[in-house]
């Protein structure tokens, strides 16, 4: 590890031999090392110049293309080497990382089993090849994938971190520990094993040891982003916020994009009745792609408005972005745009269609994925407390009229029969695919014993989980009408 030394060596080497391709490639080696990478570049093109089917130099070549993140650069690069060297596994595999970072994900499986078809025990392109799977959400396939890596490298600290990471997206904590901590046992400087670690210790809600978790990655290596954010989410669930927006603002701090960081900066803010800096800091959500809901965030011509421009005489769509509770919280805001001259289309999710029509303000509403009429600016209703400049004596009034339809009264109180005690809807679990299910839903097993037996219940859950669904049938106080349930009006 003396590169600059060595650089002396290759420069000696080249001065005897100018046209030496190998000492230029080498030359580059080094350069990559000490991150010089502009001109490792330089010296792997004269290695090439020099000697044309130098597919090591193009692989090389391609390696620093994609530090520089010059990815279309470096899939050529990539291809040129395995066209010189048709039977050059590791720049498949490279090639593969190549399109992963180019979010061409099964371009890059087709790339990783290439190199692992030419090189069956090449325990790098199965891990690889998990990585990619992860992102495509194969989580099971991911973990078929990081396995194979450890059976042919058995201490292969890398492929066990991983796996760590699609462990905890199973929900199956405790093994991704175990799987955290092999890692580390194999590599004990492994920083990002350790934030990970954090992450999952986080999930099981043992905080202060997710705390120590991350203290130690940030001890190893001290810019480390994402180690400050996991840090700062285990401070905010300890409610030390004061703490937790430091290490927040340290994570932003080294790395100035971090959507996610900014993500729980705002949350942090807004739950402290920081509104001003809360509602600022949200917008970041749609550069936050850890997040499901924010991955698809919709481009609109129109532009963007968020209370600078006048809405006297024009038309604005506000859209629903996130789940229907939130739909219906937000539509408090839809009275003051319209109050600004504006007229107002309310695009929401179809169940809530019928419920919200008669919002005050409201000219227009249209069912999510239906077609649009024309309007001149946009805006997500969760921007709308921005645009509003909210602060805590600000919130608006919850929307008003969200009222019953009278046609549907009739038909339940026939349907519901005489009223002898009072009734009661129940709910309690929310969507089974919610990333957060295990912190927002009950099983029914649960509620029961807290039913106080003087009253009427009527079950007002759409989906009806299947460890739920004969437990229901067997307790007849509870009134269940399954599909005659349409939608929010009933």
């Amino acid at each position: 590890q003396r590169y600059d030394e060595a650089l002396l060596s290759y420069d000696q080497a080249i001065s005897i031999k100018p046209e030496f391709a190998d000492a230029y490639s080498n030359r580059g080696n080094a350069l990559e090392e000490l991150q010089r990478y502009d001109e490792a570049l330089l010296s792997y093109d004269k290695a090439i110049s020099i000697k044309p089917e130098f597919a090591e130099a193009y692989f090389n070549r391609s390696v620093i293309l994609e530090e520089l993140q010059r990815y279309d650069e470096a899939l050529l690069s990539y291809d040129k080497a395995i066209s010189i060297h048709p039977n050059y596994a590791e720049a498949y595999s490279n090639r593969g990382n190549t399109l992963k970072e180019l979010q061409r994900y099964d371009e890059a499986l087709l790339s990783y089993d290439q190199a692992i078809s030419i090189k069956p025990e090449f325990a790098d392109a199965y891990s690889n090849r998990g990585n990619a799977l992860e992102e495509l959400q194969r989580y099971d396939e991911a973990l078929l994938s990081y396995d194979q890596a450890i059976s042919i490298k058995p201490e292969f600290a890398e492929a066990y971190s991983n796996r760590g990471a699609i462990l905890k997206e199973l929900q199956r904590y405790d093994e991704a520990l175990l799987s955290y901590d092999k890692a580390i046992s194999i590599k004990p400087g492994f920083a990002e094993a350790y934030s990970n670690r954090g992450a999952t210790l986080q999930a099981l809600k043992r905080y202060d040891e997710a705390l120590l978790s991350c203290d130690q990655a940030i001890s190893i290596n001290p810019n480390y982003a994402e180690a400050y954010s996991n840090r700062g989410i285990a401070l905010y669930e300890l409610q030390r916020y004061d703490e937790a927006l430091l290490s927040y603002h340290n994570a932003i701090s080294i790395k100035s994009d971090y959507a996610g960081a900014y993500w729980n900066l705002a949350l942090c803010h807004l739950l402290l009745g920081n509104l001003k800096d809360g509602w600022q800091g949200y917008e970041w959500r749609w550069k936050n792609k850890s997040i499901e809901s924010f991955k698809s965030n919709r481009s609109f011509p129109q532009p963007l408005w968020l209370g600078a421009e006048s809405l006297i005489g024009k038309t604005i769509l506000l859209h629903a972005e996130q789940g229907l509770g939130d739909t219906i919280q937000f539509c408090r805001y839809i009275p003051l745009v319209a109050q600004l001259g504006a007229n107002v289309i309310l695009e929401v999710q179809r169940p809530l269609l019928k419920l919200l029509k008669g919002l005050e303000g409201v000219s227009q509403i249209v069912a999510l994925g239906d077609a649009l009429p024309a309007f001149d600016y946009q805006c997500p209703l969760l921007s709308l407390p921005l645009a509003f400049k909210t602060e805590l004596h600000t919130i608006p009034p919850i929307a008003q009229h969200i009222t019953s339809d009278t046609d549907k009264v009739t038909k339940w109180q026939t349907k519901l029969g005489e009223k002898t005690k009072p009734r009661v809807g129940l709910v309690w679990s929310g969507s089974a695919g919610h990333k957060n299910d295990h912190n927002r839903s009950l099983a029914l097993s649960q509620l029961l014993p807290h039913l106080p037996s003087n009253i009427e219940y009527v079950c007002l859950q759409k989906e009806i989980r299947a460890i739920d669904k004969e437990l229901l049938a067997q307790h007849t106080q509870i009134k269940y009408f399954g599909d005659a349930l349409e939608d929010f009006t009933d």
